[in-house]
């Protein structure tokens, strides 16, 4: 789920919605474990998980959920269909906002850069200083 993390997450930005176009579509996370779908959303693009390499839990056998949100009455929330990703262009191909790790149930600082038409770098920072960047690939 280190997956979920680095997409995760609700992640949000600026306006400029021409340019959310840019990253629409549905991207797969550097793992190989998570698939998200970018879609525009007025003046932010918006992203929700679509596909889990391992959708269920091995604990029960169900549908993993949000179990780790701090909020108790969203652990029950399933993982497919969570949104994570809300941002606002930053400037040309790039993005800035927040984006939810269920894997700790914590919403980070973000920032997308798509580099080609099927390569993204997302990028989630903990206390501003402390970043790290996945590679998204576009599937469709």
């Amino acid at each position: 789920m280190k997956t979920v993390c680095a997409v995760l997450a609700g992640a949000m930005l600026m306006s400029m919605p021409a340019l959310a176009s840019d990253a629409a579509g549905t991207w797969i996370s550097g793992d190989g474990g998570l698939k998200v779908q970018l879609v525009d959303c007025g003046d932010m693009i918006c992203g929700h998980v679509v596909w889990l390499g391992e959708p269920l839990d091995r604990a029960t056998g169900k549908p993993k959920a949000d179990k780790q949100n701090p909020d108790p009455a969203k652990r029950t929330r399933p993982l497919i269909g969570l949104p994570v990703v809300q941002m606002p262009p930053a400037g040309r191909d790039r993005w800035s906002g927040t984006i939810y790790n269920a894997d700790d149930g914590h919403v980070y600082r973000a920032h997308l850069t798509v580099t080609d038409a099927r390569t993204a770098v997302l990028e989630g920072c903990m206390l501003i200083v402390l970043c790290r960047g996945h590679t998204w690939t576009r599937t469709r």
